[in-house]
């Protein structure tokens, strides 16, 4: 008996690293049981002659485009904040906002200087329509506490505005969706320093392939839309959740940050 409680714990703590953190069924399964016996099965009638089924490879990629183009004019024509976050409101070609509860836009103070992209909302940003409101974002905190700063001196948004159902990855189409107002969105705040937390954030901002261990602690260069801004990759604070030990490195680039900050602010 301790051996099965101790199994159905252990796979209870799995499931919950691994993000599933709500029920999709209103009535627990027994994995345990055997399961039914098949009912058996009617003769099949002829099946008729069907056309061939087109691929999803095959499919026109008018429509995605279209869409992004929209994304892309909608975007362009926000003149503020305010003006951003309503367009977004309304915004309904992203799949993402019909499966969130709230829109997640930012949190803390636009004209810090110093703007923190994360990678999307999980379900405690969903829940309070904030990023970076759960374990993730008390770390956080505390990082930016550790170099003097806190909300009232930050500025922290992600690269998707809506939870992904399960927090699994945004699609490519969630994504390229979203790049539009992400873009614009850096455009109006103008910051001094943009710092990315997680390889979805290096890979959509960069657009860069190389994984995030490659390409955190060395500065790059955002050069977009009359903007020429420095680029701090580092680790997503989930990640140094889970691997204790990078926080070392994040320490350093953090380090870095607030150096850099400084040389700017003096200049």
């Amino acid at each position: 008996m301790t051996d099965d409680r101790d199994l159905a714990l252990a796979l209870l703590r799995w499931q919950v690293e691994m993000g599933a953190d709500e029920a999709i069924g209103d009535v627990p399964v027994n994995r345990l049981a055997a399961p039914p016996a098949p009912p058996p099965q009617a003769a099949e009638p002829r099946a008729a002659a069907v056309p061939p089924v087109r691929t999803p490879q095959a499919l026109p990629l008018e429509p995605v485009q279209e869409s992004v183009s929209t994304a892309r004019r909608i975007a362009q024509g926000c003149k503020s904040l305010e003006e951003l976050r309503d367009a977004l409101a309304r915004f309904d070609l992203c799949p993402l906002r019909a499966t969130a509860t709230n829109l997640v836009l930012a949190d803390g103070n636009p004209d810090s200087g110093l703007m923190f992209i994360g990678e999307a909302p999980g379900a405690d940003e969903d829940r309070q329509g904030l990023p970076f409101v759960g374990a993730s974002g008390k770390l956080l905190d505390r990082m930016l506490a550790a170099i003097g700063r806190d909300r009232t001196s930050a500025y922290i948004t992600n690269t998707i505005f809506w939870r992904p159902p399960g927090n699994r990855t945004p699609t490519s189409l969630e994504s390229e969706l979203c790049v539009p107002f992400l873009e614009r969105h850096i455009e109006l705040v103008r910051p001094k320093l943009l710092v990315l937390l997680g390889k979805q954030a290096a890979t959509v901002v960069l657009e860069s392939a190389e994984g995030i261990t490659r390409l955190r602690g060395k500065w790059k260069t955002y050069a977009r839309n009359s903007l020429d801004l420095p680029v701090m990759p580092t680790y997503h604070p989930a990640y140094l959740l889970r691997n204790p030990p990078a926080k070392r490195e994040a320490w350093r680039d953090f380090l870095d940050v607030r150096n850099r900050l400084e040389s700017i602010s003096s200049v």
